[in-house]
C-alpha cells in the first residue's frame, strides 16, 4: 500500500492558517497607518478635461485682475466668468464625468487579452511491496508549468491558447518530459450570444458618461442664473439705499423747515411730532437697507469666489446697471420647442430610458438556458529532456475535444422576476419623460407669463412714481400756505419712496425673470456667451 503525503506543502498551508487567524485589528503594522493623513502628491492630481470646462466668451486670456484696495469693480459680464472659473461647487461637479467615464474603460476591460501563468509542484513518497514480498521504498516528484492567453469577445466566445510543460521523476523508472500546445474555443449559443447582448454593458457605461455631461451642464446653467440674479439683487439693494437716502435727506430738510417755523409761531409744535417720525422711518429703513446691500454682496462673492484669500471681505462696486428696453414676448411656440431639445435634464431623461432599453436586451437574453459549444485542440510532445518534448510536438499525437454544455435552472424565477423589473423600470423611464416634457412646457410658460409682468409693470411703476411725485408737491404746496399738514406731507412722502423703489424694482425683477427664462428654456449659456462641450 503506497502512502502519499506532501510534508511541504502541508508545512506552509498551516502557517498561512495559523497567519490568517489572527484579527486584523491586532496587527500593529496596520495600525499605525495614518490613512487620513496621506497626502495627495502632484502628480496624483486629476486636470479636468478642457471638454468639460465651460468657455466664457468674454473672458479673454489670462486671469481677471481688480485693484488691491479690496474693492472689485464688477460688471455682470465680468461675475460670469469669475463665478465659471472659481466657482467651488462647480469644481466639485466637473470631476464628475471624469470618474464616470472611467467606467467606459472598466466595462470594455472585460474584453481585453488576459495572459495567465500555473507553476505546480508535487512530491510523492512512499513503499511498495515487490514480487517476493519485500517493502521497496519509491518516491516520485515532478512538476508543471503552464503559459498561456485567454480572451472574450463580444460576439460571446471565449479563446484561450495555451502552452504545457510537465516533468516526472520516479526513483525507478527514467525521467519523462511532455511538452503540450493547444487551443480551446467556447461560443455561447443561446444566453450570452452575440454583440447585441454582451456589449450591453459598455453602451450603458457610454450613456452614463452622457448623462453626467449633461448634469455638468444642468449645475453651469444654474449657476449662471444665480450669478446673474445675485448681481442684479446686489444693484438692486445699492439702488434702494440710494432712494432711502435722498428721502432721509429731504425728511430731515424738512423737518428743518418745521422746526424753524414753529419757532417763529406760524406753525404748533404738533405738526413736529409727523417729521420727526417720518425722519425716524427713513433711518430704520436705512439701516434695513444696509442689511439687504451686505447679504446680497455676501451672496455673490460667495458664488464669484474671486479672491480666495480675502475672501467674503472684498467690496464690490457695480458697473452694469439693470435699465434695459423691455420687449414683448411673442414666440411662445418657438421657446417650447427651444426648451424640448435644448434642456439638460430633459435630455437626461430620455437617455436614461435608453439605458433602461438596453437593459431589457440583456434580462430578455437571460430568460434562456445556457447552452455551449466548447472545442479543445492540442498536440503533445514526449521526451526525456525539456528542448526534445517540444521538438517532438510535430508527431502525430493530437488530442481533440468537442462537445455541447446545457443548463437551465427548473423554474428560472430569478431570471424572470429580473426582465420583469427591468421592464417595468423602462416604462415608468418612459412616464417620467413624457411627464417632465409636460413639467418643462408649463415651465416656460410660467417663465413668460412672469417676464410679461415684470415688463408691463415697469412703465406702470413709472407712471406711479411720477404721479406720486406730483402729489408730494402738491401737498408741500398746500402746506405751505397751511392747507395741509405736517402728516399729510410725510405721507406723501413715503408714498413716493415706495413708489421708487417699486421702479427699480421692476426693471431688477424683469432682469431677473429673463434669466429664469433662459434657464428654462435651456438657452442662457449660449444667450451669455458660454460655449461648452467639443
Amino acid at each position: 500500500m503506497k502512502t502519499i503525503w506532501r510534508g511541504h506543502i502541508a508545512a506552509v498551508l498551516l502557517a498561512l492558517f495559523t497567519g490568517g487567524c489572527g484579527q486584523p485589528d491586532r496587527w500593529s503594522s496596520l495600525a499605525k497607518v495614518g490613512y487620513d493623513d496621506v497626502p495627495l502628491r502632484a502628480e496624483e492630481m486629476i486636470e479636468v478635461p478642457a471638454d468639460l470646462q465651460p468657455r466664457p466668451a468674454a473672458a479673454g486670456e489670462g486671469p481677471l485682475a481688480f485693484p488691491d484696495g479690496g474693492v472689485l469693480e464688477l460688471g455682470v459680464e465680468q461675475a460670469i466668468v469669475f463665478a465659471l472659473r472659481n466657482n467651488r461647487d462647480l469644481r466639485v461637479q466637473q470631476l464628475s464625468p471624469v470618474i464616470i467615464g472611467t467606467f467606459e474603460a472598466v466595462e470594455r476591460g472585460v474584453y481585453d487579452p488576459e495572459l495567465f501563468a500555473d507553476l505546480e509542484y508535487a512530491r510523492q513518497e512512499g513503499s511498495d511491496t515487490d514480487r517476493f514480498g519485500a517493502l521497496d521504498a519509491d518516491a516520485e516528484e515532478g512538476y508543471t508549468a503552464t503559459l498561456g492567453v485567454r480572451r472574450q469577445l463580444p460576439t460571446g466566445t471565449s479563446v484561450e491558447a495555451a502552452v504545457e510543460q510537465s516533468r516526472s521523476d520516479d526513483f525507478n523508472d527514467p525521467t519523462e518530459q511532455t511538452a503540450r500546445a493547444g487551443i480551446s474555443i467556447t461560443q455561447s449559443l443561446l444566453r450570452g450570444l452575440g454583440p447585441a447582448v454582451n456589449l450591453v454593458n459598455i453602451r450603458q457605461a457610454e450613456l452614463e458618461t452622457a448623462i453626467s455631461v449633461h448634469e455638468l451642464r444642468g449645475v453651469i446653467e444654474a449657476l449662471l442664473a444665480d450669478t446673474e440674479i445675485a448681481y442684479w439683487e446686489y444693484v438692486l439693494a445699492g439702488q434702494k439705499i440710494e432712494i432711502v437716502e435722498r428721502s432721509l435727506a429731504i425728511a430731515r430738510q424738512q423737518l428743518d423747515e418745521i422746526e424753524q417755523r414753529i419757532e417763529v409761531g406760524t406753525l404748533p409744535r404738533i405738526e413736529a411730532a409727523a417729521a420727526n417720525a417720518q425722519v425716524a422711518l427713513h433711518e430704520q429703513a436705512l439701516i434695513d437697507a444696509h442689511s439687504d446691500l451686505t447679504a446680497s454682496r455676501l451672496r455673490l462673492l460667495r458664488l464669484i469666489n474671486a479672491d480666495e484669500g480675502r475672501g467674503l471681505d472684498l467690496e464690490i462696486r457695480a458697473l452694469s446697471g439693470p435699465a434695459i428696453n423691455p420687449m414683448p414676448i411673442h414666440d411662445l411656440a418657438d421657446r417650447l420647442q427651444l426648451a424640448g431639445q435644448a434642456r439638460s435634464d430633459l435630455a437626461e431623461a430620455r437617455l436614461r430610458l435608453r439605458q433602461h432599453r438596453l437593459e431589457t436586451i440583456a434580462t430578455r437574453n437571460g430568460l434562456l438556458p445556457r447552452l455551449d459549444l466548447f472545442i479543445a485542440l492540442g498536440k503533445t510532445g514526449y521526451a526525456e529532456s525539456f528542448s526534445d518534448s517540444f521538438r517532438n510536438l510535430d508527431d502525430s499525437t493530437v488530442d481533440l475535444t468537442a462537445g455541447i454544455r446545457l443548463s437551465q435552472r427548473l423554474d428560472n424565477r430569478q431570471a424572470r422576476a429580473v426582465d420583469l423589473a427591468a421592464r417595468a423600470t423602462r416604462q415608468q423611464a418612459r412616464e417620467a419623460v413624457a411627464n417632465l416634457e409636460q413639467i418643462v412646457a408649463l415651465d416656460v410658460r410660467l417663465a413668460v407669463n412672469e417676464a410679461e409682468r415684470a415688463r408691463q409693470q415697469i412703465d406702470a411703476t413709472r407712471a406711479t412714481r411720477t404721479l406720486q411725485e406730483k402729489v408730494l408737491e402738491a401737498e408741500q404746496a398746500r402746506f405751505e400756505v397751511g392747507a395741509s399738514t405736517a402728516l399729510l406731507v410725510a405721507q406723501a412722502q413715503r408714498d413716493l419712496v415706495a413708489s421708487s423703489i417699486d421702479e427699480v424694482e421692476a426693471v431688477v425683477n424683469y432682469r431677473k425673470a429673463l434669466a429664469a427664462l433662459y434657464l428654462v428654456e435651456g438657452s442662457l449659456p449660449e444667450r451669455r456667451g458660454v460655449g461648452f462641450g467639443k
